[in-house]
């Protein structure tokens, strides 16, 4: 099932020096989504996530907790990275740890890449540094500190002092490429429009050459003809991309992969648009197929954080409501590239009116009528009305919308235009009371077989429905479809709900007539909450 067409998308890699709030699941669970959509539209797709274990934050991380850098990191990456991708139901093709053998030597393969190209030189640099960004920071992110912090400079994203370095650095030639970078903004390389403006804006500025070296500390990776120097954290970190598909040691993988998407965090958003295309750009590599910045996270009005204490874990929402819940919520709530507000109330809201009342009571009321009615069997469908073709129109034109939206990363559309199906399917249900239908009348028995098969034609349409709904909503919802897959007799007629071609779900007359309806437990049970 496979149609040729590559679509590699990554994930940022995370900076595990804490344990993971719902802002780090949010991007991994909208990328898990995108990836399982395309995959299950036969392209040829590979998800790729993972760890920054190097740089000096987390150096001075593992001497407070007593224990080597190597330690301490896998230590973060076994007891709450691994978890993360399980309890949220991740399929990812791999994770990368740039504490791997594999990513390191890659990564001294292209640096040197880049000095024997001309684009590395060796300076003298002074600067404010942040080490909870592992960045020399701009004049627009260092503003004064107030309170404990008053007559010093602090770095405006974390409130903390910045560090004055001053080492002997490599530097890499950004400033070279400005005119190269605004010419590839014109081809719609970042999104989304806010994005792009951003960056647009940045690099309008003028770009200065950046230090892509450190010689204060040694926990990364040794640049490889001067060992007294580790190369940069953040570059090192984005190399990831290209060292996990075989840059450097697999030709014939990278060829296949590369170009990326990249999703990313609005606050990362600079590295990815403007430093990593033009360190390609260096080394004679395509760019990134395109950039994705979403918003952020809001709890309270703030930016998540856990130096805040605004971090929530995913497992304090997945204990009480389940990973499909919070996929659903996370990606249909908040418009995919715009900031969004987590709410402990308009989760509960949402899981009870969209998902128990909506899509659960659709899905369990539809299989029990089949076996009420049917003694558990599929229906052949009558002749079909009017009211019935709409269904089977709006199922293919949301299935067509749906994918659509998702060519734009834009699930919380995709999944907007799915759920129609859901609304339609139980105003049809009301409309058509099967239940009446179901009733045998003495005084017409004449009428029966007619009304028997008008029964049947609304229970058949609303299962086949469900079949669709299934397919594609299995990208978001992995666990409740696979459930509801099931129980429509699904995976016993047409196989795995995961090898169903999912731009094709909208087609109808699919799920098979006779097929056995199993039962159903509800997929979104309530939920109480103290």
């Amino acid at each position: 099932m496979t149609s040729g067409r590559s679509f590699y998308i990554t994930t940022p890699i995370y900076y595990p020096s804490d344990v993971p709030h719902i802002g780090h699941g949010y991007t991994t669970v909208a990328v898990d989504a995108l990836a399982r959509w395309h995959r299950q539209a036969g392209d040829d797709t590979w998800m790729l996530t993972g760890t920054d274990e190097h740089g000096q934050k987390m150096l001075r991380a593992a001497a407070a907790n007593g224990v080597t850098p190597q330690e301490w990191v896998d230590k973060l990456v076994s007891e709450a990275w691994f978890p993360l991708l399980k309890d949220l139901d991740v399929a990812n093709d791999d994770f990368i740890r740039t504490t791997q053998e594999r990513h390191e030597r890659s990564v001294q393969v292209f640096f040197q890449a880049l000095y024997d190209r001309g684009y590395i030189y060796a300076g003298e640099y002074e600067a404010l540094y942040c080490v909870g960004c592992e960045e020399f920071k701009p004049d627009s992110e260092i503003v004064d500190g107030t309170g404990p912090f008053e007559g010093l400079k602090v770095c405006a994203i974390h409130s903390k002092p910045l560090e004055l370095l001053q080492e002997k650095n490599y530097f890499f030639k950004l400033s070279e490429f400005q005119d190269r970078l605004l010419a590839l903004y014109d081809t719609g390389f970042v999104q989304p429009e806010s994005a792009r403006n951003e960056v647009v804006s940045f690099v309008k500025h003028g770009l200065k050459d950046l230090s892509v070296s450190r010689s204060t500390f040694d926990w990364g990776i040794r640049v490889p003809w001067d060992e007294s120097h580790v190369i940069y954290v953040w570059i090192d970190a984005l190399l990831n991309y290209v060292t996990a598909i075989g840059y450097g040691s697999d030709e014939a993988e990278f060829e296949r992969r590369w170009p990326a998407h990249h999703v990313v965090g609005k606050d990362i958003l600079r590295f990815h648009a403007v430093i990593w295309p033009a360190m390609l750009m260096a080394a004679g590599l395509e760019v990134p197929a395109g950039v994705f910045a979403h918003g952020w996270l809001l709890v309270g009005g703030e930016k998540m954080s856990k130096s805040k204490l605004t971090g929530i874990a995913p497992s304090e929402i997945i204990d009480v409501f389940g990973s499909d819940a919070y996929r659903f919520y996370f990606l249909s709530a908040i418009p995919f590239g715009h900031d969004g507000s987590f709410s402990w109330e308009d989760l509960a809201a949402r899981y009870h009116a969209e998902l128990a009342n909506g899509f659960g009571n659709l899905a369990s009321r539809t299989t029990a009528m089949i076996e009420r009615y049917f003694e558990g069997i599929v229906p052949v469908p009558g002749e079909y009305t009017d009211a019935d073709r709409e269904i089977q129109q709006l199922v293919a034109g949301a299935a067509a919308k749906a994918d659509a939206a998702i060519d734009r990363f834009r699930i919380d559309e995709a999944i907007d235009a799915i759920w129609t199906i859901v609304d339609e399917l139980n105003g049809y249900i009301t409309d058509n009371e099967p239940w009446v239908l179901a009733k045998r009348r003495p005084e017409r028995a004449e009428g029966d077989d007619a009304q028997r098969a008008r029964l049947g034609t609304v229970l058949y349409t609303c299962a086949e429905g469900l079949r669709a709904l299934a397919v594609l909503l299995s990208p978001v919802m992995p666990v409740s479809t696979e459930k509801l897959w099931v129980a429509l007799g699904a995976a016993e007629s047409l196989g795995r709900l995961q090898d169903q071609p999912i731009r094709e779900a909208g087609a109808w007359g699919v799920l098979k007539p006779g097929t056995s309806v199993n039962g159903l437990a509800p997929l979104f049970p309530r939920v109480e909450q103290a």
